[in-house]
């Protein structure tokens, strides 16, 4: 995805630009490169934000990438990938936002065991079809980070293992995991193989 792209604003020096090459312009103080870079990514990055998090979180995040793109342009690395630095970048605040929430989980979930429960809730029938969002969601983190970056990022494997800062034979034995995971689901109760 680091290739050429259709100009803004009729602008050809840019149609021609790489993502690499428009995010140095941006180092320069280019805001109109900040732009280009935007319009190129907003569709492939809000779809991984939304499927990464709830829907209600994702133009925050979206915005915070941008945000931590412009303070960080100085650490942009030209000989990197554009990609994989602004999917690390959203990958991170995802994580971030995760853990924020575990912990404000574990404390509400302290606090209800020490309040006065009338009843427990329910389970929601199994018969329920599940969408692939919450299928997604049901995933642990570590195996929905990484089908995420790379099914609806489109990022490689070695791109995942650094935008998620994990060695390369754990990017392949976690996608493998996840996919293995989502399949496991597919297979409806009591049907058994060689019937």
């Amino acid at each position: 995805m680091a290739g050429p792209r259709p100009a803004a604003r009729g602008d050809t020096v840019r149609a021609v630009a790489t993502d690499e090459e428009l995010m140095m312009q941006v180092q320069a103080g280019d805001d109109a490169a900040l732009g280009v870079l935007i319009q190129r990514w907003r569709g492939p990055l809000y779809g991984f934000l939304h499927r990464r998090v709830e829907a209600s979180a994702t133009d925050d995040l979206f915005q915070d990438t941008w945000l931590r793109v412009v303070r960080s342009r100085g650490r942009f690395d030209p000989s990197r990938r554009f990609s994989t630095w602004l999917f690390q970048i959203a990958n991170n605040l995802c994580r971030d936002r995760g853990r924020r929430l575990a912990s404000w989980q574990r404390a509400r979930a302290a606090l209800a065991r020490t309040a006065a429960s009338a009843e427990e809730p329910r389970p929601l029938p199994p018969e329920l079809a599940l969408d692939v969002h919450e299928r997604l969601g049901e995933l642990p983190e570590r195996l929905r980070e990484v089908l995420l970056l790379r099914y609806f990022g489109g990022l490689s494997e070695p791109e995942i293992a650094e935008a998620a800062s994990i060695p390369r034979g754990t990017v392949k034995s976690r996608l493998h995991a996840a996919v293995r995971a989502l399949r496991a689901r597919e297979e409806p109760v009591g049907e058994t193989d060689g019937d």
